[in-house]
């Protein structure tokens, strides 16, 4: 995570009742819906891309599959982010990329997902059909132009080259930076 990884690691080290208060503050329900969780991230004037990945986020987050984002789930989605293991993120990744839920990654989404990515960092260093193109070339085994769960995973870990672009492509540093700002700035108010 680079810079930002002891940021990040001391937001998370913080007094859990004081993040469940900056929690209920921003949703005072208890719960968060996609709607808030837009706000939260200032989403407005952002391309169909950026808000479609916001909307596959939330749904991975969602893991009742309820509609809303409750707080042990808020907490439990960034804590795998930051500090789950490669297995885990590697099946969190895969949830979110799988976009139609059939159990497999074809080039289409993981292109929408990572346009949606840049346009949410305004980091274009590198285009999505590139990354692409990359990661089919070296982890597609069968080169049928679809991933299962299982080749995602192993072509991952065994293409460092990958998992290193993976990782910093899915930092979500930007986003929980927004929602603790967010935060400070409604408690200033």
């Amino acid at each position: 995570m680079g810079a930002h990884g002891s940021n990040l690691d001391d937001i998370l080290e913080e007094d859990m009742h004081h993040w469940y208060t900056k929690f209920m503050r921003e949703s005072p329900s208890g719960l968060i819906t996609l709607f808030e969780l837009k706000t939260m991230l200032e989403m407005n004037g952002m391309t169909e891309e950026a808000s479609s990945y916001v909307d596959q986020v939330f749904v991975t987050f969602d893991m009742d599959g309820d509609g809303y984002i409750d707080f042990v789930e808020y907490i439990a989605g960034i804590s795998l982010l930051l500090k789950g293991e490669i297995n885990q993120k590697l099946k969190w990744y895969f949830k979110l990329f799988d976009q139609d839920g059939n159990g497999k990654i074809d080039k289409d989404e993981l292109e929408t997902i990572f346009k949606a990515i840049q346009d949410i960092t305004r980091s274009y260093d590198i285009p999505p059909e590139e990354i692409v193109h990359l990661i089919y070339e070296k982890i597609d085994v069968n080169g049928e132009g679809e991933l299962t769960l299982e080749e995602f995973i192993s072509g991952a870990r065994e293409h460092p080259d990958i998992m290193d672009m993976l990782t910093k492509m899915m930092d979500l540093t930007h986003v929980l930076e927004i929602i603790v700002k967010g935060q400070r700035r409604k408690a200033l108010n």
